[in-house]
């Protein structure tokens, strides 16, 4: 039997399969297994943990998964034409199953056991998409997500309040987990190279995450809809919706109607949020 070892290099892999990028899908391969082990290690310890990968692709990250541990990968791809190195990884491996899915449209929940860690170099073009369907499924089914961007959207994930990448994004996230930059990835070390550097974020859940992530939604698409206006202008219409009153609105919360919604903290979009919840309740929707 072939071990994971004896298998060619990627970059014999993919000349082998005559692979090339699909820009369109948002691809772009790492092709050394130095670094796909760095990113693997990330998500450590990795025993008796069941793993979903995203758009494998070639398998850089597969196999650096399966070296590093992991009980069992589950590689969710659409392109058929990485199907025939992967199933050398899985011969060889007797670690992996590949998944013919659209990653967007594909039930982890129930298709994968416990503990499920998600490990992915994620496709440019849907990544911030399916880290938000993440984010936000009920009940929470992953245990730790070590996912790469666009070091533009990794800073967003984890912008603090005053930085210029702080939003939606980061409120989000960080009301759900804890989330950081663990590396960055230059451009020069894919193949193709993308425009643009990468960035690894690592988000462990939260021990009591924020729970109502809808009302959540709400508040900062209005405030952050005028990012650079002040609340008492950006929440106006909001306010009207509900039927509160702006001012005692802020007021509880003990915000600044002058403030702008870049310079709050987490918590203080959280009170807001909580202040729906209860109108919504005392009007029964």
């Amino acid at each position: 039997m072939t071990t994971l070892s004896a298998l060619p290099s990627l970059h014999e892999t993919v000349n082998i399969h005559g692979l090339r990028a699909d820009k369109s899908l948002g691809q772009h391969f790492l092709l050394d297994l130095n670094l796909t082990r760095s990113i693997a290690r990330l998500a450590r310890p990795l025993d008796g943990v069941q793993v979903a990968e995203v758009g494998p692709g070639p398998g850089g990250l597969t196999r650096a998964l399966i070296l590093e541990g992991a009980d069992h990968v589950h590689a969710i791809e659409m392109d058929t034409r990485f199907f025939p190195p992967l199933d050398d990884i899985a011969q060889a491996s007797g670690r992996l199953t590949v998944h013919h899915a659209d990653a967007l449209r594909f039930d982890m929940a129930n298709s994968l056991s416990s503990p499920r860690k998600i490990v992915a170099n994620l496709p440019y073009n849907v990544g911030t998409k399916m880290l938000t369907n993440w984010m936000t499924a009920s009940p929470r089914f992953w245990t730790q997500l070590v996912l790469m961007f666009q070091l533009e959207v990794a800073e967003r994930v984890c912008a603090q309040p005053g930085e210029n990448a702080y939003g939606r994004l980061a409120i989000l996230c960080q009301s759900v987990g804890d989330c950081r930059i663990a590396m960055e990835v230059p451009a020069r070390l894919f193949t193709p190279p993308p425009k643009v550097d990468s960035a690894v974020v690592v988000i462990d859940p939260l021990e009591t995450p924020y729970p109502h992530l809808d009302q959540l939604a709400r508040v900062t698409q209005a405030a952050f809809g005028q990012r650079r206006k002040m609340l008492r202008r950006s929440l106006r219409s909001l306010a009207q919706q509900t039927n509160l009153s702006l001012e005692a609105w802020l007021d509880e919360a003990g915000i600044d109607p002058q403030a702008r919604p870049e310079t709050l903290p987490i918590t203080a979009f959280q009170t807001l949020a909580d202040r729906l919840v209860a109108t919504d309740s005392a009007s029964g929707t």
